[in-house]
């Protein structure tokens, strides 16, 4: 059994009483240093504070200045005008265009026929056969701006830089597209992308610039609209090639015949209007390459035939890849398919980024197989349906596209790919093509790497590096008004504890540097 605690008696006592905290804090011996430590400990936290907020701030700054590097550049270039007639063609090659420059790192290129004022031009008025981008190392002295006739091209000042791929005449472009150029995508996912512009690599006394070819027919009043996009020869009335050799006998059509300047029949009273026309391309990028895993562009071409081709072991220059091939009328005229199919090697390995086809109408799609019969990736056509560009009926305006999962889709090196092209054959075709176009990484991105992120230009909030500088100096101005003010402050009124919560955390000032863009004083010229 437990004792009840002793009684205590308690004497009254009133709240008027007790000594107030002021009447203590005036009693004390330590009153007086009390005061001036409390002061002491403002300025002492407030510098501490200070300190801190410098600290964000420049840490913002050195993040800003990483990341401007990894948001997205985007630029809208124009080629020289062409000029078109009805019926007419320009198949035009303009050296050293205006391009992004440095060690950089090519995320994707559009492009699209306009006119004069900007207006995007479809394709039932002008069919784009072609448009194809090279890069080239050319000599610093040379002088090869603007069109330029290749029969009259000084291969001596030049250096080719071609992509990867296995045809060693043609087919080097790093991109390239047709009548399907509006509703492709030609995007490379990160962290993924074409890497140019290595300094170290460029030769002494060499440049790195960038050739555009474009092939344009207007078709405006023709006779046959899909004779003169698919360049019969009887249409153009061409028995000589640009470079005035004798065609085949057998040659019904393709680029041999709807060359620079030729004209395709056109219907009687068909006025001759000439238009001025460009190509727009628009090119984006990153100016940040250490995060890139960087790819390789290979273009496979069904011309080859089944016959296996490996480059490593023909000569390069036997490698015909013909680009373009016929398709006969099958005699039921039903919904008759023309398949045609290449085994081809490529040299080096690695996981596939991205793939896409290159047909013509009444292409049906394309897959690539690996050795082993697995499909790499299919690609199939997109026919418009209206008047509008982009939407052109009876046109392909665009390819599906194939984004494996990062490393999940891999060949090896010197494997036995196959090429499978579909075309309908219910009426003879002339022209066709049968390409198909890949990214191939040799690494798998690590980790760290797949935590990078690019963030599209147009999300530019307008800062600027001087910007900064007045972000700087206003933090500090701000700092030592508040020091000034507690000191001020402390004087007549005891102090107050300081809520840490209210400060602003440096993670809110990074995060805002994520999505800033820097653009000004960049040079796009050829040279």
């Amino acid at each position: 059994m437990t004792s009840a605690p002793p009684e205590v008696s308690v004497p009254d006592v009133t709240i008027s009483s007790l000594p107030t905290v002021a009447a203590i804090r005036e009693a004390s011996p330590l009153a007086s240093p009390l005061r001036r430590r409390g002061k002491m400990s403002h300025i002492q936290l407030w510098l501490s504070l200070l300190l801190v907020l410098l600290s964000s701030i420049a840490d913002s700054v050195s993040t800003m200045n990483q990341q401007k590097d990894q948001s997205i550049k985007s630029t809208v270039f124009l080629s020289p005008p062409f000029f078109l007639h009805p019926g007419s063609v320009a198949n035009k090659v303009y050296f050293n265009i205006p391009f992004p420059k440095g060690h950089i790192a090519l995320k994707s290129l559009d492009a699209e026929v306009i006119d004069e004022n900007g207006i995007p031009v479809p394709l039932t008025e002008t069919y784009l056969h072609h448009w194809v981008i090279e890069r080239y190392y050319g000599r610093k002295e040379s002088l090869a701006d603007g069109n330029s006739e290749l029969k009259a091209f000084n291969r001596s000042n030049f250096i080719w830089m071609r992509n990867a791929g296995i045809c060693k005449g043609t087919l080097g472009q790093y991109f390239g597209l047709g009548s399907e150029t509006r509703r492709t995508s030609t995007w490379i996912p990160d962290p993924y992308g074409i890497e140019v512009g290595n300094p170290e690599k460029i030769p002494d006394g060499y440049k790195e610039r960038w050739l555009l070819n474009v092939h344009a027919i207007d078709t405006r009043g023709v006779e046959d609209r899909l004779g003169c996009t698919e360049c019969k020869c009887s249409l153009y009335n061409v028995t000589m090639d640009e470079f005035d050799q004798a065609l085949p006998k057998d040659y019904d059509g393709g680029l041999h015949c709807c060359y620079d300047q030729t004209q395709c029949q056109v219907r009687a009273g068909i006025q001759n209007v000439s238009r001025i026309l460009y190509l727009k391309y628009t090119v984006k990028w990153l100016n940040c390459v250490e995060n890139i895993v960087p790819v390789k562009i290979y273009i496979f071409d069904v011309t080859e035939g089944e016959q296996s081709v490996d480059p490593s072991k023909e000569n390069p220059l036997n490698l015909s890849c013909k680009v373009e091939y016929e398709i006969k009328s099958c005699k039921d005229n039903g919904g008759c398919v023309d398949t045609k199919r290449a085994r081809l090697v490529i040299p080096t390995g690695g996981h596939l980024v991205y793939g896409v086809a290159h047909q013509h109408s009444a292409g049906l799609g394309a897959t690539l197989y690996g050795q082993d019969g697995r499909v790499l990736c299919t690609s199939s056509p997109i026919y418009g349906e209206g008047e509008e560009a982009g939407n052109e009926a009876g046109y392909i305006v665009g390819m599906s596209t194939c984004y494996p999962k990062p490393g999940s889709v891999q060949v090896v090196d010197g494997e036995m790919l196959t090429l499978e092209s579909n075309y309908s054959s219910s009426q003879a075709h002339t022209g066709v093509m049968g390409l198909f176009y890949v990214l191939v990484a040799e690494a798998v991105p690590k980790s760290q790497t797949m935590l990078f992120l690019s963030f599209p230009g147009s999300l530019d909030l307008g800062l600027t590096k001087h910007t900064w500088s007045f972000v700087l100096a206003g933090g500090m101005l701000t700092a030592i008004i508040g020091i000034s003010y507690l000191c001020k402050r402390g004087s007549r009124r005891p102090y107050q504890p300081l809520v840490l919560e209210l400060i602003p955390e440096p993670k809110e000032l990074i995060s805002v540097s994520l999505f800033v863009n820097y653009t000004e004083g960049e040079d796009f010229s050829g040279d």
